[in-house]
C-alpha cells in the first residue's frame, strides 16, 4: 500500500499523471485488540506470590504489584516514582505520564499499607548496597540500591506469575487493564476511570467498556433461565 501510493504520488509530482488516483486510498485498519484483564482472585494470588519471598524483596515486590493494579499506572510510570510522591496523608499518589503530564490518583489501603511495610522495613536495606549517588528519592530499588528498571519490573511480575502458576499471559499492562475492568464492573464511570488512568481521550478508554459488555452477556446468558435459545 505504501509502495502504490508512493508511485502514484511521485508520478503527480514528476507530471506522468494529472490526478493522484491513490490519494484518498487507506488501508485497512486493524481488529480492534481487546485489553486483557484477569480475575480479581487471579490478581491476588499474584500478590501474594510476589510477597512471599523472604526479606527486602518480598516487600518490594509486593508493594510493586499491589501499587500498579492499586492505581492502575504503567511500569514506567512505577519505577519512575520517588518517596515524595507518596502522599500517605491523603493517601493518593503522583504520577507522572506521557508527554510529562501529571495526575494524582488515590492509594486504597492494601497498596498504601503495602508500600509503607517496604519504604519502613525493607527500603533501607536495599538503599545501604548501593553507591550514595544512587540512592537519591526513587521509591522502588533494586538489590544493588540502584533504581529498579522496568526490565527487573517485569522479571517480577513473571516469577510472581509462575509461582502463584497463573497460566494466562501476565504482563504489567495486564493489572492496567485489569484495575480499569474490575472498576467499570464495579459502577465507575468511565471519564473517572479515564482520569486515573491519564488518558487523554476517553476513547481510548472506552475499549475497557467492551470488556465489561462482553463480561455482562456472558453473565445473562448464564443466569438469566430465557437467555439460552
Amino acid at each position: 500500500m505504501v509502495a502504490v501510493r508512493g508511485l502514484h504520488r511521485f508520478a503527480l509530482l514528476d507530471g506522468i499523471v494529472t490526478d493522484d488516483v491513490a490519494h484518498e486510498v487507506r488501508p485497512p485498519a486493524p481488529a480492534r485488540r481487546l485489553p486483557k484483564a484477569v480475575p480479581v482472585e487471579s490478581v491476588v494470588a499474584l500478590i501474594e506470590a510476589a510477597g512471599a519471598l523472604e526479606g527486602p524483596r518480598g516487600l518490594r515486590d509486593r508493594a510493586l504489584l499491589e501499587l500498579l493494579y492499586g492505581t492502575g499506572a504503567r511500569i514506567s510510570e512505577a519505577v519512575g516514582l520517588a518517596v515524595d510522591d507518596l502522599d500517605r496523608g491523603q493517601a493518593a499518589v503522583r504520577l507522572a505520564g506521557k508527554g510529562g503530564k501529571e495526575r494524582v490518583v488515590p492509594v486504597g489501603s492494601y497498596a498504601l499499607r503495602a508500600v509503607e511495610d517496604y519504604l519502613v522495613r525493607a527500603r533501607p536495606a536495599l538503599a545501604a548496597t548501593g553507591k550514595a549517588g544512587l540512592r537519591g528519592g526513587t521509591m522502588f530499588l533494586n538489590v544493588r540500591g540502584g533504581p529498579l528498571s522496568r526490565q527487573s519490573a517485569w522479571a517480577i511480575l513473571r516469577s510472581a506469575a509462575e509461582r502463584a502458576g497463573l497460566t494466562a499471559e501476565i504482563s504489567p499492562h495486564t493489572l492496567r487493564h485489569s484495575f480499569a475492568t474490575h472498576l467499570l464492573d464495579g459502577g465507575a464511570d468511565v471519564r473517572v476511570v479515564q482520569e486515573l488512568l491519564g488518558h487523554a481521550s476517553v476513547t481510548t478508554t472506552q475499549v475497557y467498556t467492551l470488556v465489561t459488555v462482553d463480561r455482562l452477556r456472558e453473565v445473562y446468558a448464564t443466569s438469566h433461565p430465557r437467555a439460552l435459545t
